[in-house]
Parts: structure tokens; C-alpha cells; sequence
């Protein structure tokens, strides 16, 4: 893709919207649009993710897919709203083809979105975006159809659900499709086709196994080249244009702004014991925690934290007092005054560039790496199972929520983990997810001060 100032167009048959990234297209992509338009396909992804980590159904991940992409994926040409999908897909890919964990991660994520969106096209786009494929596959004739009907009927009665009317009956006009039966996998293990003679007889109704098994075939290998051309000639080529959008994609935060309180005004230095406890996420609470103990953070823990109240709502002169009050316990007053001080001006934008540095996300804080002596980045990440389950209990995280908590943190669901979390110890539901821990703070202080007016 080269990026320029223009758009080309891109045509696609009008029968679907939905393509099939065979090859990146030849297209001229404004450098702003080559950014926007690949965190909103990340905001649609990561909903995705949420939604299969909190275990959502096949027709509530549907819902959720068609919601997340109106939401995200919109123009304000509508001719242009394919543009959109090709170049945001494109440009994910080059974003995510550069470790085996980002494309294990990019690779189920568009599976998934690709599932869903099938399975939201008409039967007519369906059938031509199998043509497409060119899959290996051919339908059962009506005569053939005849002599396994039976059968058919057999599979179709033992995956319907138990219901107190009749069993279902497939009819003559039923479509079928004949495949190796190595290419459905997925309907082999959950024993929902008909296998005879090496081929499984798969419903209408089931091809998006059969479409989705060669989407992630070939986006695999697709990954797969698009990273060697990264690390042989991207990369370097574009180091001081493309480069850095590239390698930051990926930690991108892509929600509210919280440089700025906004909600809860400001905050004194005598509340910080108190709210602490009440609305801090875990990765907060043990850095201000550890602060009081040792009187002393390294950086990585002064930056994570410092911005953190920043955000909340510290004044610049509340900081410098709270600050000093703990580090001059340890290292003195002067010393503070000269080491220490400049920088949380600086993270407040008073010395230096004056830049408003924003406080870290979710994404930030799991992708930093602590070390010995540190105390920053994501406890469900970095602790221990023991020191884990500990902080939990202090909390006040029952026995049966540290185990859910624990479950996700097993399968590296970080964030969800911190979700679960806010759940239990203000036992309220978080659709939305916790991706930054100042919405965290804020979630937790509209719980309480509704609480607070109800008991009043």
C-alpha cells in the first residue's frame, strides 16, 4: 500500500461486503487514515476478545460483532466503507505479523470477526463468497441426497436441542455440500456432520466451518510472509515515517482520554488513605501501598503511579507534598527537592517540553517488564499465584470470585481478570471491561457515591 494523499477505490462484487484479503490492494492511503482507520478495527477486535473471554454465546457474539463494527466502522462517504475495511485489515496485519503472540492473537481475532460477518450475510452472499474460495467442496444432488437422508436426519435430531416438540426433518429442498472431511475439523470433533467415504456431508448452514478453517489457513500464511517483508525491507524503509505507528499500534490505549479528571474534580492528599482502598485497581493499591512501606519507587513505579494520581485528580502542589512526605523519609528533603522533583512537574507539563503526559493504560501497563525491586506494572501478570491470590484477599475478593480471577489469569485474560475483580469487590456488573485503571477509579467512585445517595 503506498500512502499518500488520495484514495484509489477498490471495487468488490455488490452481491457481499464482506472480502476476503486475498492480497494487499493497490491503494494510496492518506498516512492519517492509515491510523484512524486501523484503531477502529482494533476497538471492533478487542471487543471481539472480550466477548469470547467472558464466554458469550454464538448469537450473542453475533449480536455483539454487528454492534461493534456500526459502531466502529463507519464513513461519513458510505462508498468508501469497504476502503475502510481492506485498509484497516492491511494495516492490522503489518501490526500484528511481527512476534508469534501478536499473530496468534490478530489471527483468532479476525477468524472470529470473519465467522460472525458470514454468518450475517445472506445465503446468496454466502454462496458467492464460497465461489470465491474455491473450496473444495461440491453439493449433493437431489438423488444423492435421497439415499442419505436418513442419515442426515439421524445427525440432524442428535445435535437439535432437547425440546418438548417434534424432532426437526430435513426436507427435499435442504442443501448440502460434499467435503474431505479433513477440511471441517471443528464439525468432526462435535460429531455434527455425516461422514461417508471420506466426505462429510455439511448442511448450508454449517459452511461457515468449512469457509472459516481456509480464511485462517491462508491469513496464517499470509502472516507469515507479511513478517519477513517487515524485518527485510519495511521496517527500514520506513523508519521514520510508518515505523513508530506500526510498533505502537499494538499498545495503542483506544478509550477516553484521562489526562485530565474531568468527573470527580480534585482530590487532596488526606483522601488518598481512604480511597485507596475503596477505588484503586490492584496494580495502583500495591504501588501506593508499597510507597508507605518503603517511603521510595523506582521510576517505573513513580511514572505508573505519579500519572495515575495525576489523572484522579492530585493538584501539582498536592503532589510535590505527598511526594516529598514519603521520599524525604528515605533519601531527605534536599535530596528530593534536587532528584525527585523536576520530574513530577515534568509529568505534570511544567518543565521540559511542558508536554500533558497522560496517565498509562491497561495495555501500556501489561506490556511493561518489572525488575528486581520494582513494583510497577500488572499484578495479574507479574505476581506470583501466591502473592496473587494474597493481594486479592486483601481486597476483599471471595474464595469463589479469586478463582474465576485466577482462571483468566491462567489463560493470560489480564484485563478481564481485573474486571472480575472490580466486580467482586463492588459487586456490580462491568460490561464494558476495565482497560484502564483510572476508568477503573471512576467506575468505582460512581458505585459509591450512588450508594452513598441511596443510603441517604
Amino acid at each position: 500500500m503506498e500512502i499518500v494523499s488520495q484514495r484509489a477505490r477498490i471495487q468488490i462484487d455488490a452481491v457481499s461486503t464482506l472480502p476476503l484479503y486475498r492480497s494487499a490492494p493497490s491503494l494510496e492511503v492518506r498516512l492519517e487514515d492509515f491510523e484512524l482507520y486501523a484503531m477502529d478495527r482494533l476497538r471492533v477486535l478487542k471487543g471481539i476478545s472480550d466477548g469470547l473471554s467472558r464466554g458469550k454465546k454464538p448469537e450473542e457474539m453475533e449480536n455483539l460483532v454487528r454492534d461493534l463494527w456500526k459502531a466502529n466502522m463507519r464513513h461519513l462517504d458510505s462508498s468508501e466503507v469497504i476502503n475502510k475495511d481492506i485498509i484497516s485489515h492491511f494495516v492490522l496485519r503489518l501490526v500484528y505479523c511481527r512476534t508469534e503472540d501478536l499473530r496468534k492473537w490478530f489471527l483468532s481475532m479476525e477468524t472470529a470477526l470473519f465467522r460472525y460477518r458470514f454468518r450475517l450475510e445472506k445465503s446468496e452472499a454466502q454462496r458467492a463468497l464460497m465461489a470465491e474460495f474455491d473450496l473444495p467442496c461440491k453439493a449433493v444432488s437431489s438423488a444423492e441426497f435421497e439415499n442419505v437422508s436418513d442419515k442426515l436426519n439421524q445427525v440432524v435430531r442428535s445435535i437439535a436441542p432437547i425440546a418438548p416438540t417434534a424432532p426437526p426433518t430435513l426436507t427435499g429442498d435442504a442443501i448440502f455440500y460434499k467435503v474431505p472431511f479433513e477440511e471441517v475439523p471443528e464439525l468432526i470433533a462435535g460429531r455434527r456432520v455425516y461422514i461417508h467415504k471420506g466426505y462429510a456431508y455439511v448442511a448450508m448452514n454449517q459452511v461457515v466451518s468449512l469457509v472459516v478453517t481456509q480464511f485462517r489457513s491462508i491469513l496464517s500464511k499470509a502472516l507469515i510472509l507479511t513478517n519477513r517483508k517487515w524485518t527485510s525491507t519495511i521496517r527500514e524503509q520506513e523508519k521514520d515515517r510508518l515505523t513508530p505507528i506500526v510498533e505502537a499500534l499494538c499498545t495503542s490505549y483506544l478509550g477516553p482520554d484521562y489526562s485530565q479528571p474531568k468527573e470527580f474534580g480534585e482530590i487532596s492528599v488526606k483522601d488518598l488513605d481512604q480511597i485507596s482502598k475503596s477505588s484503586f485497581p490492584l496494580c495502583m493499591r500495591h504501588l501506593f501501598d508499597k510507597l508507605r512501606e518503603d517511603h521510595h519507587l523506582k521510576h517505573g513505579g513513580r511514572m505508573q503511579l505519579g500519572l495515575f494520581l495525576k489523572g484522579v485528580g492530585l493538584k501539582l502542589e498536592d503532589a510535590l507534598a505527598f511526594w516529598k512526605a514519603e521520599f524525604s523519609q528515605k533519601v531527605g528533603a534536599e535530596r528530593f527537592d534536587k532528584e525527585y522533583a523536576y520530574s513530577i512537574r515534568h509529568n505534570y507539563g511544567r518543565e521540559g517540553k511542558r508536554t500533558d503526559y497522560t496517565p498509562y493504560s491497561c495495555q501500556k501497563i501489561i506490556s511493561l517488564t518489572p525488575g528486581v525491586g520494582d513494583h510497577h506494572g500488572c499484578p495479574y501478570r507479574h505476581f506470583s499465584d501466591e502473592n496473587l491470590r494474597a493481594a486479592l484477599d486483601r481486597m476483599g475478593v471471595g474464595s469463589r470470585a479469586v478463582e474465576d480471577v485466577m482462571d483468566k489469569v491462567r489463560n493470560r485474560h489480564y484485563q478481564l481478570a481485573c474486571t472480575l475483580t472490580f466486580e467482586a469487590v463492588h459487586n456490580s456488573q462491568c460490561d464494558a471491561g476495565i482497560n484502564h485503571p483510572n476508568q477503573y477509579f471512576s467506575d468505582s467512585q460512581k458505585i459509591l457515591q450512588s450508594k452513598n445517595n441511596a443510603a441517604a
